[in-house]
């Protein structure tokens, strides 16, 4: 029986990242020298690790620990990240959320700053 990898394996860390080495590159330059975008674009087909990219990235973006260029997993922002408890980072399923009083309230909220972490992240999945 066929199992979506994504399914059953969710990387925790850019290292752990399958078959996305160049992405993987790619970030941790911009994260290490601090010259990350403001707006990324992952785009494939279903189970290629788009959202865990954008959740790696978050935590990446947030975490308090020295690293810079790579999420360390055991600080308060790490974790709440990876439970879904981070005030400052928003996933939106794009298939239930595309009317357009969804999108003005997204708009909305994207004028406020941070609260809780350095950056505010929107993963539109």
């Amino acid at each position: 029986m066929y199992q979506a990898l994504y399914r059953s394996f969710r990387p925790e860390t850019f290292d752990t990242l399958l078959g996305q080495e160049h992405i993987e590159k790619i970030l941790k330059n911009q994260l290490a020298t601090g010259t990350t975008g403001h707006a990324y674009l992952f785009c494939g087909t279903r189970g290629t690790g788009k959202t865990t990219t954008a959740r790696l990235l978050a935590k990446a973006l947030n975490c308090t620990a020295e690293s810079g260029e790579k999420p360390c997993g055991e600080c308060p922002s790490c974790k709440a990240i990876a439970e879904g408890n981070f005030v400052d980072v928003m996933e939106i399923d794009a298939a239930s959320n595309r009317g357009v009083d969804d999108i003005r309230e997204l708009r909305e909220t994207v004028y406020f700053p941070p609260i809780q972490g350095k950056y505010k992240v929107y993963i539109i999945d």
